[in-house]
């Protein structure tokens, strides 16, 4: 399976996406090829935000004459999440992804502004036709509860949080809350941020065994043991056409009851924590 039904509207978005945090930091031909290699490998699911600097130009560069193979994903601050606040910061995003409307639209964290606010503008990019749906990021389950209680059952498309093997935290609250709601979590940073186990670490070696059972590599490993639930997504980033490619590759992927068994006890989600882990 490459696709699974998104949160509430159940639009089929492929499993595995791209994200592009940081992608404007490096060359941008070998950041417009490796999305467009991704494209091509059934990785649809794009993400952006307003705050990824020029991410979102860079993107429009990526799908230019492919708008409709992608699902687009974009995300507005918190300081800019007034219910007029949120609409311009949409507009502009909508500007420089050289495109009509966004697939999903999300907050990206919780600031000052009362949900309300937020939530009504994305009822107005709704019904203006700008946004298909709309969801959150990094809302922990009180956050989440609060969200339900403004929005209504059906509203929230997703929450997209930090999720990698080695911060497994959202799995004792925020993923069940969200498998209970209908609403997909979109995992950020599947490989951590610059911390990826090395290979001669004790989980780095059990990713390492893994990997060369399936004849594959040990992050293809991470992201499918990352999106077994069925509700999970995740959007690594990156940086040159092969390495999307084998980003791919792990949508194909299917480990064993043993492989999970054994990257889960490497791997232990430890003590819940009392905030949420966020980057």
């Amino acid at each position: 399976m490459t696709t699974r039904p998104f949160g509430p509207g159940n639009a089929a978005v492929s499993i595995i996406g791209q994200g592009t945090w940081y992608l404007d930091h490096g060359d941008r031909c070998m950041a417009v090829a490796a999305l467009r290699a991704g494209l091509d490998r059934g990785m649809s699911h794009i993400d952006t935000a307003e705050m990824y600097g020029e991410a979102e130009p860079l993107v429009a560069e990526a799908i230019a004459g492919r708008r409709d193979e992608v699902f687009l994903i974009s995300k507005v601050l918190p300081s800019n999440a007034s219910r007029a606040g949120t609409k311009a910061a949409c507009e502009r995003s909508l500007r420089r992804l050289n495109t009509d409307r966004l697939d999903c639209y999300l907050l990206h964290w919780r600031g000052g502004v009362p949900l309300a606010e937020t939530f009504a503008a994305f009822a107005d990019l709704q019904r203006e036709g700008k946004i298909a749906a709309w969801g959150v990021s990094n809302f922990d389950v009180a956050d989440l509860d609060e969200a339900l209680s403004v929005a209504g059952p059906g509203a929230i498309a997703c929450n997209q949080v930090l999720y990698h093997l080695q911060e497994r935290a959202i799995e004792h609250g925020v993923l069940p809350w969200c498998a209970h709601h209908g609403v997909a979590l979109v995992a950020y940073s599947p490989f951590g941020h610059d911390d990826f186990p090395d290979a001669d670490s004790a989980g780095g070696r059990v990713l390492g065994a893994i990997a060369r059972a399936h004849d594959t590599t040990p992050r293809q490993v991470a992201l499918a043991a990352l999106t077994r639930h069925e509700h999970v997504f995740a959007i690594p980033k990156a940086s040159s056409a092969a390495h999307a490619e084998a980003n791919a590759a792990a949508m194909a992927l299917e480990l064993t009851a043993a492989d999970h068994a054994a990257i889960d006890a490497a791997f232990p989600r430890g003590p819940r924590k009392r905030h949420l882990p966020m980057l």
